[in-house]
């Protein structure tokens, strides 16, 4: 096994040792007014969209998580299939290591294998070279691709890159290719400036991926000779982030600390047109399997389309309009920095 693949498989590892399921973010201090008597109905048939031009059974998905390893070949052919069954989005982790490794593109092609109609996003970095962003484009047959930003993992990263040189390289990827472009942070937030300059230069689509889920900087700090512990409380809370890219009214998915059907229903009432999973549903299927995660998936359906009744909607559409109110730490946050 290389290198890189078996960072892959550490990274797996230890996102298992440090998932805290308990974990308090800036979810649990956001809180969504709820009518006494909403008038409404559960209709599981309202959380149905569409993603990238094809229809989707719920406004959540699968969010980027592995690729590259033995270990993310065997997640990635359940996640598809799961994917398939459950009718969501899912999103790959990330395919940069086919640059320089095409051996592992099957470890992402199951994915596709297992649904071939699906909503399927690929993930890469913004040093990947055009010609193996393309080939996986195509190799993958994918709906959109996400452009990972992630510097304060690779400040902590042992072997990581130090050049973050990357806004003209984001742009060379916008121009060359035809399906949607995401940037995507990874679980430290995207601030307000980044999303304002991004859009200035093309970009229309945006995974916010705040700080409250899995924090890099403590897995590559367990991989590190130095403590670089400090870095791990530098991220933007989720919710902070959401409303910085509400303010600049640009197409955004929710994600970075998502534990459960109401942190969706907060996510999508906060202005995301979409809310990503990534490290909940990959425990899940660590402990309990194909068959748990599916079983997990179906019934978060069940729950966000309840939720959606007894908060008074009945359409996607005007969840952003239920009234939010804040804890008062997170809501000195809000006033500072938006």
């Amino acid at each position: 096994m290389s290198i890189r693949s078996e960072r892959k498989e550490e990274h797996l590892k230890l996102a298992q040792m440090f998932f805290n399921k308990e974990k308090y973010n800036s979810f649990d201090q956001m809180h969504l007014l709820r009518p006494a008597l909403p008038e409404s109905k559960v209709d599981q048939s309202v959380l149905a969209t569409e993603m990238f031009n094809k229809s989707v059974s719920a406004p959540f998905f699968i969010n980027a998580m592995t690729g590259g390893s033995k270990q993310s070949l065997i997640i990635n052919q359940a996640l598809g299939k799961i994917a398939h069954q459950e009718k969501i989005a899912l999103a790959l982790g990330s395919a940069s290591i086919l640059a320089k490794e095409k051996d592992q593109l099957e470890s992402f092609y199951v994915a596709r294998n297992e649904d071939p109609n699906g909503v399927l996003i690929v993930n890469v970095n913004p040093e990947t070279p055009i010609s193996a962003i393309k080939q996986t484009i195509n190799e993958l047959q994918a709906d959109a691709l996400q452009i990972h930003l992630n510097t304060v993992q690779e400040i902590a990263m042992p072997e990581g890159d130090r050049d973050f040189i990357w806004l003209d390289k984001i742009k060379n990827i916008l121009d060359q290719i035809s399906i949607p472009v995401i940037i995507k942070e990874v679980g430290f937030g995207l601030d307000q400036s980044s999303i304002h300059l991004l859009k200035e230069n093309g970009i229309k689509y945006f995974d916010i991926a705040g700080a409250g889920g899995t924090n890099f900087a403590q897995i590559e700090n367990a991989r590190n000779s130095r403590d670089v512990s400090y870095l791990e409380d530098i991220g933007l809370p989720t919710v902070v982030s959401a409303l910085m890219a509400q303010k600049e009214n640009v197409n955004f998915i929710v994600s970075g600390g998502v534990c459960n059907p109401l942190d969706i229903l907060k996510g999508l009432a906060l202005g995301g047109q979409f809310v990503g999973i990534s490290n909940v549903f990959l425990q899940k299927f660590n402990k309990n399997g194909f068959e748990g995660l599916q079983t997990l998936i179906s019934d978060w359906k069940d729950e966000l389309a309840a939720l959606i009744a007894i908060y008074g909607k009945n359409d996607l559409a005007s969840l952003p309009q239920i009234k939010k109110y804040y804890d008062l730490q997170l809501k000195n946050q809000i006033d500072q920095l938006i």
